[in-house]
């Protein structure tokens, strides 16, 4: 059977779930997915292996991800690797394509051991274990070669997903192999994205195996990278016409910075600006509030309840907000407008708060985004901070459904979710970005953007992936990730985008 070589680049950006992910499958029951994933896989292995010990370990278990690990072990013994298979399990109960699998290894004259090698002094363990409809922690000697092969020292392939990883919400149960790669097949799953996934995969390749996923009606998501959202700039960005003044660029304004909070506000401010907005205003709720911003003095600060009356071209309602009742009776004013609206920390919590207050979000004509870290988000859906972040995706599409909104699910792999049920998983960004501020400079990011007039869904996408972008480009240059600040994400998002707008 003749099978062409592996193919990282066709559309690698899609996101299935595992429910969706099966009916691609079943679609294509009659294609060799095994073996075209296999001889993918097997070509990762042979790059990971250059300059080192051409001695493998093959790990392989007891579904079809174990097939797929006897089609890597035949090609890299076909290319003269010294390959070992570790087995524990009945061959009996293989799908039919994992029998052809095995069958074929060991014409090849393969052997497998069913225990550990006693032998050391390997290049590469490939991790074929469990695959992506693993739902429980792994126990028994599958567990115990999960805990050696991540004590060993030894880089780690993992095949489709790293065993012990839930493809779905990111959960690592207990053991979970850390890879230093993984290939993936057919299409991104969510939990290779989000929650515990980026911490266990390692460097990501995805193989198509041949399918035109075009063609297929399976409910996806996408995978949000900087270095493909660049090439599309909306047009307010680019700053193409001559003939325009700060109006053609839209008005902000921002509602927050309470007593002892005002720098909330400030920063979503100077962030805004860093972005595009063409004005600026900070209304402050805080009784003592500054008369001008010594550091961004183009900010105009006035009264909170006056910045919303005056008519702005979009709204941030919650930075440094207050959940007293002056910041209530804010809110509900901001909720009231038609303008879009960006609705952040202290908001948010006042939303969980309030049944009142959070109908009127759901009934809202205008454009509106929720901005929820897991712990905020815990309080919108009457949920742990566990149990969120146990179903990122979920409770992103839940919150996005229920409050009629856009939603961003921070943190890694920030979840962003649509009212239509479109959602998508950011893959910018690093730990830099765990710091005070960072979520108020997210809020002045999209809503610049929105007062510009880019479109909801295309504001929070861009928003997002460049403000991790920033953070990314500026550990790139050596500041950070320890003690990187968020007064320092804006300027490099400035730098990103006029970057590319050439």
């Amino acid at each position: 059977m003749e099978v062409k070589p592996y193919n990282r680049r066709m559309l690698p950006d899609r996101i299935y779930r595992v429910t969706d992910l099966r009916a691609v499958e079943a679609s294509a029951a009659s294609e060799p997915l095994m073996e075209r994933a296999g001889l993918a896989a097997a070509g990762v292995a042979r790059e990971l292996l250059a300059e080192r010990s051409p001695r493998v370990l093959v790990l392989a278990g007891p579904g079809n991800n174990g097939g797929d690990a006897l089609v890597v072990a035949r090609w890299l013994k076909s290319w003269f690797y010294d390959v070992t298979v570790a087995f524990h399990g009945d061959e009996n109960k293989f799908s039919t394509d994992a029998t052809e699998a095995h069958r074929n290894w060991i014409t090849l004259e393969g052997t497998t051991v069913d225990e550990w090698p006693a032998r050391g002094q390997w290049g590469l363990i490939v991790d074929g274990l469990f695959g992506i409809g693993l739902k429980r922690a792994i126990e028994g000697v599958h567990a115990e070669w999960i805990t050696r092969a991540n004590a060993s020292g030894v880089p780690i392939l993992s095949l489709d997903i790293p065993s012990g990883l839930n493809a779905d919400t990111g959960i690592a149960y207990a053991p979970t192999v850390r890879a230093a790669a993984t290939a993936t097949f057919i299409a991104l799953k969510p939990g290779l994205l989000t929650g515990d996934g980026p911490d266990h995969c390692g460097v990501l390749s995805v193989h198509a195996l041949e399918l035109d996923l075009r063609r297929s009606a399976a409910a996806h998501g996408e995978r949000l990278r900087w270095e493909a959202l660049r090439m599309h700039m909306p047009e307010p960005l680019l700053r193409t016409r001559k003939n325009v003044h700060k109006g053609s660029f839209g008005t902000l304004a921002i509602v927050g910075g309470n007593d002892g909070m005002v720098g909330a506000a400030l920063l979503a401010g100077r962030a805004a600006l860093h972005l595009g907005a063409g004005k600026v205003w900070v209304g402050l709720a805080a009784n003592a509030a500054p008369p001008f911003d010594s550091a961004q003095p183009e900010l105009m600060l006035r009264r909170a309840d006056r910045v919303i009356d005056d008519g702005p071209d979009a709204i941030i309602v919650g930075p440094g907000l207050g959940t007293d009742e002056r910041a209530q009776k804010l809110l509900h004013r901001a909720l009231e407008t038609a303008s879009p609206l960006v609705i952040d920390a202290d908001a948010l919590t006042l939303s969980s708060r309030d049944v009142a207050l959070a109908a009127k979000v759901a009934s809202r004509h205008g454009a509106t985004v929720l901005t929820p870290h897991p712990g905020e988000a815990s309080r919108l859906a009457g949920a742990t901070v566990a149990s969120i972040q146990g179903d990122r995706l979920g409770t992103a599409l839940d919150l996005a459904r229920r409050m009629k909104a856009a939603v961003v699910l921070k943190g890694a792999g920030s979840v962003l979710a649509f009212a239509d049920g479109s959602w998508a998983i950011n893959s910018s960004g690093n730990p830099g970005l765990a710091s005070a501020g960072s979520g108020d400079v997210l809020s002045g990011m999209l809503g610049a953007l929105l007062a510009q007039g880019v479109g909801l869904s295309e504001a929070v996408r861009l928003a997002v992936c460049v403000h991790g972008a920033a953070a990314d480009a500026l550990v790139a240059k050596g500041i950070g990730p320890l003690g990187l600040t968020a007064t320092e994400i804006a300027p490099a998002a400035r730098r990103l985008i006029n970057a590319a707008r050439g």
